[in-house]
């Protein structure tokens, strides 16, 4: 289901409305402080499941009345990333996504409308796994599949 300026709530996602005060509690259980600061930029992603830029984030909170710095909201949703707490997805050089939905799974990106939407994992099989580099193994497997819409062969354009 979409809403505003292209977030998406994932419905197939579990219901995970977290309370401000869950929030704080979460973030200190990842060995974040829970400051006023945290709290709102947590309470955008982790409220409902979305995914949301760090400039949607930004400009959600400047409109409901916050005020706060466009460095606070990127080190923030960098804290959150590093601690495991939201997902980061790169769409490209220029793009990344956060994603409240912790659990694996997978994306269909639409390049032209900017949507992300989640794919369960287990809808995507894998029957050959590369080779992994000595000494290393897999952390995490991101599958994004960019979408478009078909365009008609005999469109006349």
């Amino acid at each position: 289901m979409q809403i505003a300026e292209n977030l998406v709530v994932t419905p197939d996602a579990p219901d995970r409305h977290l309370t401000r005060e869950q929030i704080a509690v979460e973030l200190q259980a990842h060995g974040l402080k829970p400051t006023t600061q945290r709290v709102r930029i947590a309470e955008m992603l982790l409220s409902a499941p979305v995914h949301m830029t760090a400039d949607q984030i930004l400009a959600a909170l400047r409109r409901s009345g916050e005020r706060i710095s466009k460095a606070t909201v990127y080190n923030t949703l960098k804290s959150l990333a590093q601690h495991r707490l939201v997902r980061q997805i790169h769409l490209d050089p220029q793009r990344c996504v956060y994603d409240s939905t912790r659990a694996p799974h997978h994306h269909f990106h639409d390049t032209e409308t900017g949507e992300l939407m989640d794919i369960a994992p287990g809808d995507i099989e894998f029957s050959r796994f590369p080779r992994l580099p000595e000494g290393m193994e897999a952390e995490a497997v991101d599958v994004v599949i960019r979408l478009r819409r078909r365009r008609e062969a005999n469109s006349g354009d």
